[in-house]
């Protein structure tokens, strides 16, 4: 089995499923993220786009609102349940379609793309360098990469924190090199930048942001969100932790958030860069 047939069972199994129970409280956590991605993507009415990573489709459907009616946006992620949520959410919908592919290896027809992004969904290949040479090649010359993907985890609270916590009631997680398939795959702006130049892209370039991220709900709702996913949930199954571990957990999260408490509710400052490229 491949690291990306490993991500593939991850993510269409509970770990998948989560997503989806918790998705509206995802995409609206997220919001300034997408927004960075699509205003660097500088996409126009009439775009073919490529969302790499789309899950449950919300980021496709924003493109899609970009692109207007004469444009059109694919979708393509390697989760079963989250590609078949996002089709329910956008049934009818003409100018967006969804493709169950590995990114990495998937033959997406020529180059045909004005624009690729992806909002946190390009750090868990196992070879970054061919993925995104084969992604360079549905790219119609000239065209656009943009994508979101996290920074240093340290400087991420909505890691940081769960993290913390739940190592410190259940053990740390296992040992795994920093640049393995994952969130924080990306971590290193430079490295990303050498991968995607010797893919082949040029114009190169990332910006770093303390991008907010800004979970919906009370302060409670937040530590049970992050408690269900993330850095918790993955030591919580690895460590086999039971309900009291869990509860321990989310009560730690909840005593942690009261310093990014603002007037529109929790705000954690987190680490993101932001990177393009041109085909």
């Amino acid at each position: 089995m491949s690291d990306n047939d490993a991500q593939a069972d991850y993510w269409s199994s509970d770990a998948g499923r989560k997503w989806i129970t918790h998705e509206a409280a995802m995409d609206a956590s997220m919001t300034a993220v997408l927004d960075r991605v699509l205003a660097l993507a500088a996409l126009a009415p009439g775009q073919r786009v490529l969302d790499i990573g789309c899950g449950a489709g919300a980021t496709t459907g924003a493109a899609a609102a970009r692109v207007g009616p004469t444009g059109h946006v694919t979708g393509a992620d390697i989760s079963a349940p989250l590609l078949a949520r996002a089709r329910e959410r956008f049934a009818g919908a003409d100018r967006i379609d969804f493709l169950r592919a590995d990114a990495q290896t998937h033959d997406f027809g020529g180059a045909r793309f004005d624009r690729v992004i992806s909002r946190f969904g390009v750090m868990f290949f196992a070879d970054p360098e061919t993925a995104f040479a084969n992604i360079r090649r549905a790219m119609l010359p000239g065209a656009r990469l943009a994508f979101a993907c996290w920074g240093d985890p340290a400087h991420i609270p909505w890691f940081a924190i769960p993290a913390g916590i739940a190592a410190a009631r259940l053990g740390p997680a296992p040992e795994a090199e920093p640049t393995a398939p994952g969130p924080t795959a990306f971590r290193d702006a430079a490295r990303v930048r050498d991968i995607l130049s010797a893919a082949g892209f040029s114009d190169v370039g990332s910006v770093t942001e303390n991008i907010p991220i800004r979970p919906p709900g009370t302060l409670r709702d937040v530590a049970e969100l992050a408690g269900n996913l993330g850095p918790a949930s993955f030591l919580l199954r690895h460590h086999e932790g039971d309900a009291e571990d869990r509860r321990f957990i989310v009560d730690g999260i909840a005593a942690a958030l009261p310093p990014y408490e603002t007037e529109t509710g929790i705000t954690l400052p987190c680490e993101v860069h932001l990177i393009t490229a041109t085909a």
